[in-house]
Formats: structure tokens, C-alpha cells, sequence
């Protein structure tokens, strides 16, 4: 069977992850959440008490930073320093963190390569905002997942309303459009879509239309998969 590494690019909210997650448990292949790694990284800058100003400091951390991937029957997680994070890094703060510290060439440097190296031996589906124009550029498959404003800021005001109680849609929606900007000006790899991508609106959809939308052009590029869905009980994992 051919290798299929999978990139789905887009903007914060858009559902990247959950999309990503469930294409990755139907066909019965690994995911990896390339957003949880600059958010371990930025933890681990706050933990020293650093400011994303402290380029100096920050990458003198990245250079003895111990971060790596656990992959098991829950999915993913990141261990750092050989403490594993879990929702530690979901919180507003940590989002900014990994918004502000994405934007250092060191850090972007040691995280791509470590991503490289984890999709070299291995089929998966990586998520985040330049996979299919940098890091993953040979994926066999690149998606480029978005959704109004609007929409991706409900979203994820019920993920950051768990950790945060005060949150209200104005603030996310405005944290998101900050993101959005820092993502899409960043001078190194910054977030795009290139032409290579498929672009899919996911406003309008829940996510298993997205997922089921997803699927669909994987196995229009790729038919023999078909079958490593039908085995895995299809996008909702049976």
C-alpha cells in the first residue's frame, strides 16, 4: 500500500485537531497534534518566568528543551522534561505562548525537525499551520481546513470556557484574529494555503460532515484506503 502522510492546515477553531484525530482513527493510522508541541515549548518558557521578548533566553532553553511525543490508546500527549502536560497546555496563556514563541526561527527549527523525523517511518495525520508548505512540503495529501471568525470563536469558547469560566465570545474571537495575524505575518513559514492544498469550508458543517468531507477526497486520491476505514468502523472509530 502506498504511504500516506496527511497535512491539514487552517487557522485556529477551524477544528483542525478534531477533524485530524478522527480521519487519523479511521483509516488506522497515527496523529500528531503539531500545536501541543510549540505549546509544551512556551510552557516550558513561562515556567522560567521568560517573556517572548527574551529571544536570547528562550533559545538557550529550546537547546537543552527535553520534549517528546507519547503516542498510546488515548492518542497523544506531550511529555516534557519527562512530566506528561495533558490539558496543561490548553489554557488562553498557553495558545498566546505558542503563538508568540512559533515565531523564533530556533524554536521553529527544533520543532520541525522533530516532526519530520516522526513522520518519517510511519502513515499519519499531522495538523497545524504551515505542514503542507513546510514542514511535510512531499505529503501525499494536503488539506487546508477554515471557518468564519464567528464560527471558530463559538468553538473554541466552549474549549476555553472549561478552563476559564470568564471567557466570552469577544475575547476569543479577538484572541483568534491576533493569531491570525502573528500566523499569517510571521516572516518563516508563515500560515497559507498553497495551491497544492484542498480547501474545505468547515463553517457551515459539524464535524462529521467535515470528517466525512475529508475521507471523501483522501479516497478519491487514494481509493485502496477505502478499506482501512471500513475495518476501523469508519470516521466516528465504530
Amino acid at each position: 500500500m502506498k504511504r500516506l502522510r496527511i497535512a491539514i492546515d487552517g487557522p485556529g477553531g477551524a477544528g483542525k485537531s478534531t477533524i485530524a484525530r478522527r480521519v487519523a482513527r479511521a483509516l488506522g493510522i497515527a496523529y500528531l497534534d503539531t500545536g501541543a508541541m510549540y505549546r509544551a515549548a512556551g510552557l516550558a518558557a513561562a515556567r522560567q518566568g521568560l517573556e517572548p521578548q527574551d529571544e536570547a533566553e528562550i533559545e538557550a532553553l529550546l537547546e537543552t528543551l527535553d520534549l517528546t511525543v507519547v503516542f498510546d490508546e488515548e492518542g497523544q500527549d506531550i511529555c516534557l522534561d519527562g512530566e506528561r502536560l495533558g490539558d496543561q497546555i490548553r489554557t488562553p496563556e498557553a495558545s498566546r505562548w505558542a503563538s508568540d514563541i512559533s515565531r523564533l526561527p530556533a524554536c521553529r527549527h527544533k520543532m520541525v525537525a522533530l516532526q519530520r523525523r516522526l513522520a518519517s517511518g510511519q502513515d499519519l495525520v499531522m495538523d497545524g499551520r504551515d505542514i503542507g508548505s513546510y514542514v511535510l512540503p512531499d505529503a501525499e495529501i494536503k488539506i487546508y481546513l477554515d471557518a468564519s471568525l464567528e464560527e471558530r470563536a463559538r468553538r473554541r469558547l466552549k474549549q476555553e470556557r472549561e478552563l476559564d469560566p470568564q471567557a466570552t465570545l469577544e475575547s476569543v474571537a479577538r484572541d483568534l484574529a491576533w493569531r491570525d495575524r502573528q500566523d499569517s505575518e510571521r516572516e518563516l513559514a508563515p500560515l497559507v494555503c498553497t495551491p497544492e492544498h484542498h480547501r474545505l469550508d468547515s463553517t457551515a458543517n459539524t464535524a462529521d460532515e467535515t470528517t466525512a468531507a475529508v475521507l471523501a477526497w483522501i479516497y478519491s486520491q487514494y481509493p485502496e484506503r477505502i478499506r482501512s476505514d471500513q475495518e476501523t468502523g469508519g470516521a466516528n472509530g465504530g
